[in-house]
């Protein structure tokens, strides 16, 4: 079993939704991070995907190497305890990437441009503080307070995805308010996806959603 498909979308544009669609479709999916190999007896232990890649790379020279048993990854980008990690973001990530598993697929969720920014700001302190306070591949510090800076930073990303994947038939750019969202999916993959919906909703987006809001992450 290797990897198979990695997701390049950015936080809350459907990652959640594209791990339960990937599960239910079989896959083996590490989303955002890899819970067992953290250390149970410590509850500040995290391992996120994306610092595994970035280790695979300069260690092993696979961003791929440490994900054994792996076939999906449907989160890859990190803010987390001053270390701020976007391997889709990095041209060199995607080029060794490319070079090494010629048949990997990338996937890169996404929604509306100006909802997506919204989502971000609205989820935790994501947007209002974790983002704008670190360095972030097009947002240095100091800017994302904004919904039109965010904005611009994430039509910058899936153009530069666009240009980089131009011509691709491994890369699928995937709005997953699409009606035909599933199906695009499935035609990529050539494999059936038995679920689509939402998953992992903003609590703010919904009035009549009860669920505690998710819990703050340390800068």
């Amino acid at each position: 079993m290797s990897l198979e498909i990695i997701n390049l979308g950015l936080p809350k544009s459907g990652t959640t939704t594209l791990k339960r669609a990937l599960t239910e479709a079989g896959y083996s999916v590490a989303d955002h991070r890899v819970k067992s190999l953290e250390d149970k007896t410590n509850p500040a232990d995290r391992v996120f995907v994306g610092a595994l890649m970035y280790e695979g790379l300069y260690k092993y020279g696979d961003p791929a190497a440490l994900f054994k048993g792996v076939q999906a990854l449907s989160e890859i980008s990190s803010i987390y305890g001053g270390h701020s990690i976007w391997p889709q973001c990095d041209h060199a990530m995607l080029l060794a990437l490319r070079k090494l598993h010629p048949e990997l697929r990338f996937v890169a969720t996404r929604r509306d441009t100006e909802a997506l920014a919204h989502s971000i700001m609205r989820w935790s302190n994501l947007g209002t503080q974790r983002i704008p306070r670190s360095t972030v591949p097009g947002l240095p510090p100091g800017y994302g307070h904004e919904i039109d800076e965010q904005m611009i930073w994430i039509d910058g990303h899936y153009e530069a995805l666009a240009h980089w994947f131009r011509d691709d038939p491994l890369y699928l750019e995937l709005d997953v308010a699409a009606p035909d969202a599933a199906m695009q999916l499935e035609r990529f993959l050539g494999r059936e996806i038995p679920w689509w919906g939402q998953a992992n909703i903003n609590p703010k987006d919904r009035e009549t959603d009860l669920r505690p809001a998710p819990p703050k992450e340390p800068l």
